[in-house]
């Protein structure tokens, strides 16, 4: 590190956890985020200020006006322009060191996978269901930790699906062949601060997978209840039966 970036990150390097080698691990590691509206808006801000050293970010959908009430990344200048554009001229502006990679369409599992080669975790901060199965079972071949999000109405939940340690994926806890529930902001509404409050929480465990730091959610899933604010946790365990990392199946590489 240069002695801009040992002042930048000066209180990441006072934590004795993190220190000199976390921060180089973070200044070194690439992230994929798919998704840039509420969740990734929330947290793309914090990976680029921690200084993870790159971050693609991928996204087909452009800024509306009424993406503005939650998703803070993007402005009233912003509306019209692709989501992906939006948010890397604003990670520009908060740390011009990190290196952005736009990627503006929807993928399927093997075109995720292609973006796998050298990334160090991925968030799906995507809003659809066959988003969320795509990124987990690209995942799931690449051996790449997966740290998920979703947030509808005043409900939001966060868990880490990490193969590399034996555990659940995303298909133990949400089966692809059981029917998608029809959930989206645009018919049910969503609370500000509730994306905020899951991205942040994503950013969190991916910086903290990075850095090899403390215990990720790997094996649980983190619910809120934004009315009552109330959290909870479930355990959740690998399914011998699932189509994705089962024993059954025996790799990704069989699910369909």
């Amino acid at each position: 590190m240069n002695d801009d970036q040992l002042l930048r990150y000066s209180r990441h390097i006072l934590l004795d956890e993190i220190g000199i080698e976390g921060q180089t691990r973070l200044l070194q590691a690439h992230a994929l985020v798919i998704g840039a509206g509420g969740l990734g808006a929330a947290a793309l801000p914090y990976l680029a200020a921690a200084g993870v050293g790159t971050l693609t970010i991928v996204d087909d959908d452009t800024v509306d006006l009424t993406n503005l009430q939650r998703q803070i990344l993007h402005t009233t200048e912003s509306v019209g322009q692709p989501k992906v554009a939006s948010a890397q001229a604003a990670i520009a502006r908060l740390n011009p060191d990190v290196r952005v990679n736009a990627v503006q369409r929807r993928l399927d599992a093997d075109a995720i996978g292609a973006l796998l080669g050298g990334v160090s975790v991925v968030l799906d901060c995507s809003d659809n269901f066959a988003t969320r199965q795509a990124a987990n079972l690209a995942c799931v071949r690449a051996g790449v930790p997966l740290v998920s999000g979703a947030a509808i109405r005043f409900d939001g939940q966060i868990s880490v699906f990490d193969s590399r340690a034996g555990g659940p994926c995303y298909a133990c806890l949400f089966p692809p062949d059981e029917p998608a529930p029809e959930v989206a902001c645009a018919t049910m509404g969503v609370f500000s601060p509730l994306v905020g409050m899951v991205g942040t929480v994503q950013a969190a465990e991916a910086l903290k997978l990075v850095a090899g730091i403390g215990r990720s959610l790997a094996g649980r899933l983190l619910m809120l209840d934004g009315l009552s604010m109330e959290w909870t946790t479930m355990r959740i365990g690998r399914q011998s039966s699932c189509r994705v990392c089962g024993d059954a199946h025996g790799c990704a590489e069989h699910a369909q």
